[in-house]
């Protein structure tokens, strides 16, 4: 039994850990991650952390400290390039590696430490038996978002790429122009970082991949590799970016046969739509993958905050992997690891929402290479700074039409829903147990400039239920958490 609920996101509010992989080596599960900051102007600008969890409480999440700063690479000595999303592999000789790229500079760097979440030290950067870097030459492609496996039999597989539309930006790469042709795998020797045989293109960009079977869902980036029973599962985010995919196959090396989408951060396809405006919540890139944590199956994936893809945090969902290999989509909730509903009574933050939308709906922040302006839509976001304690995260900027959705309650004898909002909303915040019907409580809202609460009677069926609140009237109110009694 775990100490306490855990929702999503799961770590605490002033932690932004985009990029998940999650392990479990011993009797706790690890989780490494890029590490982004609240409000930041580029991704991943923090040095990278560890949490993890006891296997037996998922509720229970310690912070492990920084394992590996970015001054520690030698290419990196002034910190002046973010870390990418990193990767972690238990070797063969006992020891665990960690696995990264500084931003666009297309090496693999890689450090070793005794322990799941020491202090890595820097080992050295793949390279070939020669000594040169790999893929050190103009025209080569882009080394990106490593993901690395360990077979049974010790044999050592590393799998890199970067498939942008279009290909990267020459300014993003220097001098040496670098090429976008899809996912590769990269066999190395049982050093870790030694490749011994020529890199192997298994998944192809989206403009050539016509025939693959991967039509509409082509390899972006997100190269992450998990072994089921004698399958592998290759989890990848897509062109489409806010979904992670999977494919599966017999061979590390080849041959993947596309699989589906296992989650979405904004639950387009499982909601019956695709485009970005109809997502139910605010979408972004996406990467993370999946665990087995006490026989049952779970994906981590990423939220994006803050009105822009910068400021990231880490989510999780029970999934189903069926007795022919396949994984139905999941949809986003808010108990994510609690593998169940939300006790019906209490008080819950509003940062908590799974589904988050303004009256024109939802859409896709920013792009890779810019930013998108959504004035007038709600948000998540905090006060205080970056991993200061306690920052009191919600939600911003609810204006008339807005909708904010938690999914699931254990509904038994609820009679009362208060809300706690600031601003100067004048109106109601309308209640409902799915997106599309109507009401069954209506809270009159009042300008405040401090948090304050107000409340209706209700009368709610018993069992699992979502809550919907959308808020109807003039002005603009900052929703801090909610009360169910």
């Amino acid at each position: 039994m775990m100490k306490k609920q855990v929702f999503n996101p799961f770590l605490p509010s002033y932690e932004y850990i985009p990029d998940a992989e999650p392990y479990v080596f011993g009797d706790r599960l690890y989780i490494y991650g890029s590490h982004d900051r609240f409000n930041g102007k580029l991704f991943c600008m923090n040095d990278y952390v560890c949490w993890s969890a006891p296997v037996d409480d998922l509720s229970d999440w310690r912070y492990e400290g920084v394992i590996y700063r970015k001054k520690q690479d030698p290419i990196n000595k002034l910190g002046l390039y973010q870390m990418f999303a990193p990767d972690v592999a238990l070797g063969v000789d006992g020891r665990y590696y960690l696995y990264y790229t500084p931003a666009f500079q297309s090496v693999i760097g890689v450090a070793v430490c005794d322990t799941p979440a020491g202090k890595y030290e820097f080992y050295g950067y793949v390279s070939l038996p020669d000594g040169e870097l790999l893929w050190n030459k103009s025209g080569d492609p882009l080394l990106f978002d490593p993901g690395v496996f360990v077979d049974d039999d010790g044999s050592v597989y590393l799998y890199s790429g970067f498939a942008r539309k279009g290909g990267v930006p020459a300014f993003l790469t220097g001098w040496k122009k670098r090429t976008c042709e899809g996912g590769h795998v990269i066999q190395l020797a049982s050093d870790m970082k030694t490749v011994i045989r020529e890199p192997k293109l298994i998944f192809s960009k989206v403009d050539e991949a016509t025939g693959t079977g991967f039509e509409g869902h082509e390899f972006f980036e997100a190269s992450s590799l998990r072994k089921i029973g004698n399958t592998y599962y290759f989890i990848y985010s897509s062109i489409n970016g806010h979904e992670l995919c999977y494919a599966t196959s017999k061979s590390p090396t080849g041959d993947f046969v596309y699989g589906g989408t296992i989650v979405s951060n904004g639950d387009l396809y499982i909601n019956g739509y695709s485009s970005d405006k109809a997502a139910y919540n605010y979408i972004g890139n996406n990467h993370g993958s999946i665990v087995e944590i006490k026989n049952k199956w779970y994906v981590f994936y990423h939220r994006q905050t803050n009105r822009h893809h910068y400021s990231r945090q880490a989510l999780a969902e029970p999934i189903q992997i069926e007795g022919d290999g396949y994984i139905p989509q999941v949809e986003l909730t808010s108990c994510g690891l609690n593998n169940g509903p939300l006790c019906g009574e209490g008080e819950y933050e509003a940062r908590i929402a799974c589904h988050l939308m303004s009256k024109e709906g939802a859409g896709r922040y920013g792009t890779y290479f810019g930013n998108v302006t959504f004035k007038n839509h709600p948000y998540f976001t905090q006060t205080g700074k970056d991993r200061e304690d306690n920052p009191n995260q919600y939600i911003a900027n609810m204006r008339e039409g807005a909708v904010a959705g938690f999914k699931y309650f254990l509904i038994t004898d609820l009679q009362e829903i208060a809300v706690c909002v600031r601003g100067s909303a004048s109106g109601y915040m309308l209640i409902s147990n799915t997106l599309d019907s109507e009401p069954f409580a209506k809270i009159p809202i009042e300008p405040n400039k401090n948090d304050t609460y107000y409340s209706a009677e209700v009368n709610l069926e018993k069992g699992k239920q979502a809550l919907y609140f959308t808020y109807k009237g003039s002005g603009k109110l900052d929703f801090m958490s909610f009360v169910l009694t």
